[in-house]
C-alpha cells in the first residue's frame, strides 16, 4: 500500500479537567492531530502514522483510538520498557493554553535509535515537525534525516515539515536552528508558523517571508493565526479573504488542523487559493471546540 500521507512523531495521552475533581482523557500530539485531520479531509484516504508506544493500557487505548479514526497503525513499534507520554492542558477564557508534561520516559523518544524499520513505507508525502526531531537523541535525529533523504530519492516521496518550535524540548537554540535549517533544505512542502520562525531565527516578519519566498518548495503556507496564512507563491493582493473565528474556545490544534487540511488539498491537486481557504476554515472550526481532535459529528 502507498499512503497518501505518512505522519511521523509522538502522540500522547491528554488529560483535561472540565470541572473540579474530574478528569477527561483523550489522545493528541502535533503530527497525530495533522494525520487525523488530513485523513478526514481526504474523505478517508489512506493515511498512516509512525511512532513508538509502550504496552501499557494508555498505549493500547491510543492505538485503538487512532484505528477508529481510520489511520493505519502498521508502523507503530511497541516498547516493553517505556510507555506513551502524558500531558495535561488547561485553557483560559481566551482559549490560550497552559501545559504540564510527563514525557521523559516516552517510548517515542527511542524512535530511529535502535530496532526501528530501516526504511519508510511508500508514501506520497511524509510529514513531520520539529517536535519529532526535538524528542530524539542525536543518533535518532541523524538516522531520521538520513532515512527521509533516502525515501525522497528512492520513491519520489515528498517531505512536508512544520518547524513547530518548542524551546523546552531542545538542548539549546543552536541545535534547533541547525536541524530545522537542514529540514527546510530537505522539505518540499513548508508549513511554518510566523511566530515560531521569528522567535527561532530572530527575524522580523518580512525577513521570514522573504526567506521562504527564496526557498525551492513545491508549496509553502506560512501560518499567521487569525490574520490568515500567507503563501509566497501568491502576490499579496491575490490572497483570498479569510473569515475570522466566531468563537475561540481552545487553540490547541489550530496549526495542526490547518496542516492536515492543507496537505489533503495539496494531495487532491487544488490550487493554492483553495488550499489556503480550506485549511484556514478547518482551523477556524477546530478552535471553536475543546480538545485537539474535534468529534466527527461536529463537522
Amino acid at each position: 500500500m502507498t499512503y497518501r500521507l505518512l505522519a511521523v512523531g509522538e502522540a500522547m495521552a491528554e488529560l483535561r479537567f472540565p470541572e473540579r475533581g474530574s478528569i477527561e482523557t483523550s489522545f493528541a500530539g502535533d503530527t497525530y492531530n495533522t494525520a487525523v485531520y488530513c485523513h478526514r479531509a481526504l474523505n478517508d484516504g489512506p493515511v498512516g502514522y509512525m511512532t513508538r508506544v509502550g504496552r501499557d493500557p494508555l498505549s493500547d487505548a491510543f492505538v485503538a483510538t487512532a484505528e477508529k479514526e481510520g489511520l493505519d497503525m502498521t508502523h507503530v513499534a511497541r516498547d516493553d520498557a517505556r510507555q506513551i507520554g502524558i500531558y495535561s492542558v488547561a485553557t483560559d477564557g481566551s482559549g490560550e493554553r497552559s501545559f504540564h508534561y510527563w514525557r521523559e520516559k516516552s517510548a517515542a523518544r527511542q524512535m530511529f535509535s535502535g530496532d526501528d524499520p530501516a526504511a519508510f513505507p511508500d508514501a506520497e508525502i511524509i510529514y513531520l515537525s520539529a517536535i519529532t526531531l526535538a524528542i530524539l537523541n542525536e543518533t535518532g535525529r541523524d538516522r531520521l534525516i538520513h532515512q527521509l533523504d533516502a525515501a525522497k530519492r528512492a520513491s519520489s516521496a515528498q517531505i512536508a515539515f512544520d518547524s513547530n518550535y518548542r524551546p523546552a524540548l531542545w538542548e539549546n537554540v543552536d541545535a534547533a536552528r541547525d536541524l530545522i535549517t537542514r529540514m527546510w533544505e530537505l522539505a518540499d512542502v513548508a508549513l511554518p508558523s510566523i511566530d515560531d520562525e521569528m522567535h527561532l531565527f530572530g527575524e522580523d516578519e518580512e525577513t521570514v517571508m522573504s526567506r521562504f519566498a527564496d526557498g525551492s518548495f513545491a508549496a509553502c503556507a506560512i501560518k499567521r493565526g487569525m490574520r490568515g496564512p500567507f503563501s509566497p507563491s501568491l502576490a499579496p493582493d491575490r490572497h483570498p479573504e479569510f473569515n475570522p473565528s466566531d468563537l475561540v474556545i481552545d487553540t490547541t490544534a489550530a496549526g495542526d488542523s490547518f496542516n492536515g487540511a492543507y496537505l489533503a488539498a495539496y494531495l487532491q491537486g487544488c490550487d493554492e487559493d483553495t488550499r489556503l481557504v480550506r485549511a484556514h476554515d478547518v482551523a477556524r472550526h477546530v478552535i471553536g471546540h475543546s480538545g485537539a481532535i474535534v468529534p466527527r459529528e461536529s463537522r
